[in-house]
């Protein structure tokens, strides 16, 4: 498989400041990646390399086998789309996606063509004449893709692009993205720090913490199998077991991840199966959430475990009495704290 952009070692630092620190990365061609981490931690600076608004302190990067230190934004078949749009508030829909196409030189019948084209592609094909403020903002925000796009780019970077959506708007573009992707068949590489964007549209995920990545997978193997206690925490909500409780509850001395959904409540007379681990527990919290119900719950170690229940299944109260259990397997055994 071709790769897209692969980093080598690559470090950019400002000053005493490690934005990147070390990372090695491959993406392949047509890949939808991801990367994913809290503020600070790098993964907007690594896109910024790729952009070529930055240049590496040191390491070597390529983007499809041409070595990309020193080379100009322009001259790298990429295209950036922001968070905050940036379109020309005085050019109407049409011109503004067909802006980079006039700076190239390319013809006006050409550059509109291409322009009404990519608009129909994004769903669009009716607003060009419309001016930018006359546009909601998930259509402001498939103007910015289609600037980027009629350029054809052979790696599309998307700068946390839904940040500004409120949640209904932001999962319906989440859902456009993709399958946009999917039809164009080109690389995106899509910098957030929302977990839901990137499980629900990357097909693998970096995790960056400190300028390093800790962790890079499919969404499945980082959600399900996180590595280390950061990404146990910070994908997704996670019970972090202390190696002690690990290896009271019949695992090895070591950190694990327990996610609050596999964890069940013993009703009744009901008995937990041979192949689950069970724990009396009291009720701390109760939090209604609609179709489920989260419960903080303290085991008789003293450790709080976090349980996510149906609704359906009735209401707990903050004192009650419970036993919980859960599949031996759903105990993930990491490899370290950090």
């Amino acid at each position: 498989m071709t790769t897209a952009v692969s980093f080598q070692n690559i470090c950019r630092y400002f000053g005493p400041v490690r934005a990147v620190d070390d990372v090695t990365l491959d993406i392949a061609e047509g890949e939808f990646f991801a990367m994913l981490g809290p503020s600070g931690s790098g993964k907007t600076t690594c896109l910024r390399l790729i952009a070529g608004f930055e240049q590496p302190t040191s390491g070597h990067m390529e983007i499809f086998g041409v070595t990309s230190e020193g080379v100009p934004p322009y001259q790298r078949n990429v295209n950036t789309v922001f968070q905050d749009y940036a379109l020309f508030p005085h050019m109407t829909v049409l011109d503004n996606v067909a802006y980079g196409l006039m700076v190239k030189g390319v013809d006006k019948a050409t550059r509109q063509r291409k322009a009404q084209e990519t608009l129909t592609l994004v769903a669009l094909g009716s607003f060009g004449s419309r001016r930018p403020s006359q546009l909601s903002g998930g259509q402001r925000q498939r103007v910015a893709l289609a600037r980027a796009l009629v350029n054809e780019p052979k790696v599309l970077l998307l700068d946390e692009p839904l940040g500004a959506l409120d949640l209904k708007l932001r999962e319906q573009m989440q859902v456009e993205l993709k399958a946009l992707q999917r039809n164009l068949g080109i690389t995106f590489v899509f910098v957030t720090h929302d977990q839901g964007e990137a499980l629900s549209m990357a097909d693998r995920v970096a995790i960056f913490n400190e300028g390093k990545i800790v962790q890079v997978g499919s969404p499945e193997d980082i959600y399900e199998r996180p590595k280390t206690k950061f990404v146990a925490d910070f994908v997704g909500s996670s019970n972090v077991l202390s190696p002690a409780f690990s290896k009271s509850a019949g695992g090895p001395e070591s950190w694990a991840s327990l996610r609050p959904e596999k964890i069940s409540i013993m009703q009744g007379k009901e008995k937990a199966p041979t192949w689950h681990q069970s724990a009396n527990a009291t009720i701390t919290a109760a939090h209604y959430q609609g179709s489920v119900t989260r419960l903080n719950a303290r085991i008789s170690s003293g450790e709080t475990i976090n349980v996510t229940v149906p609704s359906s299944q009735g209401k707990f109260a903050e004192g009650e009495k419970i036993i919980l259990h859960w599949p031996k397997e759903a105990v993930h055994i990491m490899a370290g704290e950090a």
